[in-house]
């Protein structure tokens, strides 16, 4: 029976976690918000639409919004993006899992052209036929938009057969109003009993540990 894995990207396939945080709080001091990193960092998970209503007031939002995007994601491909990179062994983990005859979605709060690089980063472009971005919805995460988005990529399999890899609590916190359940990893920097309390009934490392552990895994055991 054919199952489903959908895999968030920042901090889960690719080390990116701390760039996006240093390149909001850059965009955040632009703007004349000092913010410290670990504030910042702690909301990375999340698109820019529900990041930044945490620091900026109503109002400058209403005005700015879409200016202080555009800085930030000007900002993060110009002096952040070129430093991230691929987390070890992904390709063999999207490998294991095709040769076991389930279905790959990727599903991101990153926009669609950095997705496109970090696929190469991660050498899984001929592997991935499915993906959604944030350039597909209206609501990033915590809101499910992201994966209902993304199971509506995967041919129509049972929510129930299908299976969340994600990093941060707001991968969780999303797939559970979708519906869905989450494996977390700890390689994108947040505390496991975050995860855990978001919803993750499993915990890795990183994609080597899911790799190396593939047989025990809920990713063979679904």
């Amino acid at each position: 029976m054919t199952h489903g894995i959908i895999f968030d990207i920042d901090g889960t396939l690719v080390d990116s976690v701390d760039l996006h945080a240093r390149a909001w709080q850059d965009a955040l001091a632009h703007f004349g918000y000092d913010v410290p990193f670990d504030k910042v960092r702690e909301q990375i998970g999340k698109g820019g639409d529900q990041l930044m209503p945490v620091f900026v007031p109503r109002d400058e939002l209403e005005r700015r919004s879409d200016e202080m995007e555009r800085w930030r994601g000007e900002h993060y491909k110009a002096r952040y993006l070129p430093e991230v990179r691929a987390f070890p062994k992904v390709r063999e983990l999207f490998e294991r899992i095709l040769q076991a005859g389930d279905c790959i979605a990727l599903a991101s709060s990153a926009k669609a052209d950095e997705l496109e690089i970090y696929k190469r980063l991660a050498r899984i472009e001929d592997l991935v036929e499915r993906e959604t971005s944030a350039d597909d919805v209206e609501r990033s995460k915590p809101h499910p938009d992201i994966f209902l988005a993304a199971i509506a990529t995967l041919d129509g399999i049972d929510p129930d057969r299908l299976v969340v890899v994600g990093d941060s609590p707001y991968d969780p916190e999303a797939a559970g109003k979708a519906g869905l359940r989450t494996i977390g990893v700890l390689c994108g920097g947040f505390p496991e009993d975050a995860l855990r309390r978001a919803g993750c009934f499993a915990i890795y490392r990183d994609p080597e540990h899911l790799l190396t552990d593939y047989d025990a895994s809920p990713l063979a055991c679904k």
